[in-house]
């Protein structure tokens, strides 16, 4: 005689063991992302494998003129700077605000973030040799432009609120030597830009690890940049301080990563040859089967 019950939950109204079934996916996928992350850190915390990298002379002096380009501009441009900009008509500046918004971190975070919660959710042992090696390829590049991004940012962002230089025309008349150091406040966070800081460590970052998007990155980082002064939201200055920090910020972890082989090469700092097209979406389809999701 037949069981009426079998094969099937009447509580929950679905075949016995789909339940199971999901339930072990997603402990799977909760392993595989503790396993990726510890592994992850300790890549990124181990040992130098190389501390022969090439000297940074040109960094070195690019981040001079830097500083020498934000002293100089505090006297002789920052002011002139934003009262140009006031006077530019009202939809040139409309134009900038909508500009200036893609200055944002999170255009960057995001995504990455993304990426690399996905890429720690699905890469297992079960995949191929073959495979894992293309998806912490990928995963590494993503995660030096997160870091490279973020880290800055989030310095920046402490910075500001302890020097505390005053925003433009803030109490109703410009003055580039207005500061109140750690008041805290919106108004006097002016100095560095973080928007600049964003899109800089943005274009030095992903121009270092995909280097033919090089030029399309430095534009939009000069736009970016442009559109702070524009918008009265920062002095000249300011925007070169947020530069500085993302090339030395970024150049850091640059060497950071070349030094314990990662991404790029600690010979010549370029980067490694990223894992051909055709190698990632074989991984990729490999690491979204259900054989390996619920293994």
């Amino acid at each position: 005689m037949n069981a009426p019950n079998a094969g099937f939950d009447r509580v929950n109204a679905r075949p016995v063991g789909e339940g199971v079934s999901l339930r072990s996916a997603i402990q799977r996928i909760a392993r595989n992302v503790s396993e990726n992350v510890a592994f992850c850190f300790r890549a990124l915390i181990r040992p130098a494998r190389s501390t022969r990298l090439p000297h940074s002379l040109g960094i070195i002096a690019i981040a001079l003129v830097l500083v020498a380009a934000a002293v100089v501009s505090m006297p002789l441009l920052d002011a002139s700077a934003v009262e140009w900009a006031r006077g530019e008509p009202q939809w040139f500046r409309a134009a900038f605000e909508e500009i200036t918004r893609f200055g944002l971190s999170g255009w960057f975070l995001f995504p990455c973030g993304f990426v690399l919660l996905f890429l720690a959710a699905v890469t297992s042992p079960q995949l191929t040799t073959s495979a894992q090696a293309v998806l912490a390829a990928l995963g590494a590049r993503f995660g030096f432009v997160f870091l490279a991004v973020g880290l800055p940012g989030l310095f920046v962002s402490i910075v500001k609120r302890l020097i505390g230089r005053a925003r433009p025309f803030v109490g109703g008349h410009e003055d580039p030597f207005a500061y109140a150091p750690f008041v805290w406040h919106p108004a006097f966070a002016s100095m560095p830009s973080g928007h600049a800081t964003t899109a800089v460590a943005a274009a030095i970052a992903i121009g270092a690890v995909w280097p033919r998007t090089r030029v399309v990155m430095w534009i939009y980082a000069a736009t970016i940049m442009f559109s702070r002064v524009a918008v009265l939201a920062h002095h000249p200055s300011d925007v070169i301080g947020g530069a500085l920090v993302a090339l030395v910020g970024t150049r850091l972890l640059h060497r950071w990563f070349a030094a314990r082989g990662l991404v790029f090469r600690a010979g010549d700092l370029g980067a490694k040859p990223a894992p051909p097209l055709a190698r990632v979406t074989t991984a990729l389809r490999q690491a979204m089967s259900p054989r390996n999701l619920a293994a």
